[in-house]
């Protein structure tokens, strides 16, 4: 299973945000360059990428920072997130070396948006699932859809995307625990990948996620717990490598 650092952009700085709140962030770094630099000397084998202006935005507003991180580091997959609406923003990020694109609330609004580029760019999508009590969250978890996560999920792997990635809303960036049970009743729903996000933080999260890695469960992002040191990041996928469980996905 991949533990994978979370970078999140505001105003070219890495920061965490509690609850996806724009107002209550904490800046850990002047440089999300050298936070790249950093995880990946500590043997990160991918990378998460939120550029949190482009969520609130709609269109990308970090750009040339997260060009410079794939630039930097063209043989370790980055995954970004946030103002992805258009096929034109893939089409960049791509010629800029970035594998994989995360869509979330344009797959929420127009899921036919979804089923085209799945089919355009096949292993290139990602859908972001952002969720307060079961339902979807969008526009930079502003407003709350009618959606129901499993309902959403599985539609989206008909269309074809690569993976999921599942967020507990109420536990992002809160310290609280992963929603175990939740990431694996989705992981169990859907045949593509999983990936956990919100709530890490420390190593008996990891060791919780661990066991339910083959219900298809892919990978963890972790943000706070490995800026605030509660997670050791090379430890923690250190152990994850060691208890490495035969993969359900490809």
């Amino acid at each position: 299973m991949l533990l994978i650092p979370a970078i999140d952009i505001k105003d070219g700085k890495c920061v965490r945000l509690r609850q996806g709140d724009m107002s209550d962030s904490t800046v850990f770094s002047d440089s999300p360059v050298a936070m790249a630099d950093q995880w990946v000397q500590q043997g990160a084998r991918r990378i998460h990428l939120v550029d949190l202006d482009g969520a609130f935005a709609g269109t990308p507003a970090n750009a040339d920072v997260i060009h410079e991180i794939a630039e930097r580091h063209p043989n370790v997959p980055i995954q970004i997130g946030g103002g992805i609406r258009d096929e034109k923003t893939i089409e960049a990020y791509l010629d800029a070396g970035v594998q994989y694109l995360i869509i979330g609330t344009r797959a929420v609004n127009e899921p036919h948006f979804v089923s085209d580029i799945a089919i355009e760019y096949p292993r290139h999508i990602i859908i972001g699932l952002d969720v307060r009590d079961g339902k979807v969250a969008i526009d930079g978890w502003s407003k709350l859809s009618k959606h129901d996560v499993i309902d959403l999920a599985q539609h989206f792997e008909e269309d074809g995307v690569h993976a999921i990635i599942y967020t507990d809303i109420s536990r992002d960036g809160m310290m609280q625990g992963v929603n175990i049970e939740a990431t694996r009743k989705l992981a169990e729903a859907v045949r593509i990948p999983v990936i956990a996000s919100g709530g890490v933080t420390n190593m008996d999260d990891i060791i919780a996620l661990q066991k339910i890695e083959d219900s298809g469960v892919q990978g963890v992002i972790t943000g706070r717990a490995i800026y605030e040191g509660t997670l050791n990041f090379a430890e923690a996928q250190k152990y994850l490598d060691e208890h490495e469980v035969p993969k359900l996905y490809t």
